[in-house]
């Protein structure tokens, strides 16, 4: 049975792969034409070293230490001419997408669905036979052309890609390029264009509890983690904040309550940062963040939102005198016409 392999380039670019049963990373983009830096097949160079940051995988004795160390090795370092995956793997390759000739997917699809699920947040789904071969990991985005223009917009998948369609959760923006077509004159069947996937803010191996703060539609990375962690479950604790600024920008608590009942050991909760709020649990999410989620550092935190808000979750962990074993972080803002 053959794997695949997602190779995540240092300019943002991710492309995927097929491995046969035996053949090496390296091969297998090769002839998928996909040119990871090599200058000999033998682990003797150490030139085609990347890290593998998720999967299982075998490499074999035949390379030399000073191509790659014990100590590399224990890190998840690996030679790609002589890796050969056992299960689906992600490998970070240190070299720019195009030096390696693999340019960013296009796609063309239509709109299948436009909501406006709030005066905030504009859900919208696509949908196309291309999709159906596309491949991203939950957490990436893609960058949507804004139809009638020359324009793209990024965003990230609130979904994973199901019968060749994706979905967004959009902020819609007063005078936004995207929120102004989205809102007035988009409607079903609009062909729209998409590149991609990018983005180095994506779910990892859980191998420990996971912390998941989002803002505002940084939900949207959350809620597609969350599909494959119900797909694939997981053994460790894992618990969702999420906060807005005002009652209208809650969406989707539903989808997440839906996640609570179908995921064993996950929770959530949700806060509104202002005072005049009905919502019961009011405040930055940072005031909502608990001793146990830190878990003594022992925990990987994931997070999604406006600068501000990344900026002060980092300065609130560091307050707290911990190190979490993994953060990772995306940071967001909105593009006006």
């Amino acid at each position: 049975m053959s794997h695949q392999i997602a190779l995540n380039f240092e300019d943002g670019v991710t492309r995927f792969v097929n491995a046969n049963p035996g053949e090496t990373v390296a091969d297998a983009a090769y002839r998928q034409g996909i040119n990871i830096p090599l200058d000999c097949r033998d682990g003797a160079c150490g030139t085609c070293k990347c890290l593998a940051e998720a999967g299982r995988y075998e490499l074999g004795e035949d390379y030399i230490e000073d191509a790659l160390s014990a100590d590399e090795a224990e890190q998840g370092f690996v030679l790609t001419c002589q890796m050969r995956a056992l299960s689906d793997c992600v490998v970070r390759v240190p070299a720019s997408s195009q030096v390696c000739r693999a340019g960013q997917g296009s796609f063309q699809a239509r709109i299948s669905a436009v909501r406006q699920l709030s005066d905030s947040t504009i859900a919208l789904s696509i949908k196309g036979e291309a999709l159906s071969q596309l491949a991203f990991l939950p957490g990436q985005y893609v960058n949507l052309g804004v139809p009638g223009s020359e324009q793209t917009r990024a965003y990230s998948f609130s979904s994973l890609q199901r019968d060749g369609e994706v979905s967004f959760l959009i902020r819609n923006v007063p005078g936004g390029l995207m929120s102004s077509f989205l809102t007035g004159l988009a409607k079903a069947g609009d062909s729209m264009t998409l590149a991609g996937p990018l983005g180095s803010f994506y779910l990892r191996d859980i191998r420990r509890p996971l912390l998941l703060l989002a803002g505002g539609t940084g939900l949207a990375p959350f809620t597609a983690m969350l599909e494959k962690i119900a797909e694939q479950g997981s053994e460790h604790p894992l618990h969702l904040i999420y906060g807005v600024t005002n009652d209208f920008d809650l969406v989707e608590l539903e989808r997440l309550e839906d996640f609570a009942a179908r995921i064993p050991q996950f929770s959530f909760s949700a806060c509104v940062a202002n005072p005049e709020s009905q919502y019961p649990r009011k405040g930055y999410v940072t005031q909502h963040i608990e001793p146990a989620h830190l878990n003594q550092g022992d925990v990987d935190v994931y997070l999604c939102g406006p600068p501000p808000m990344v900026e002060a979750v980092s300065q609130f962990i560091r307050g707290q005198g911990i190190a979490p074993a993994n953060f990772y972080y995306e940071k967001f803002a909105a593009s006006a016409a």
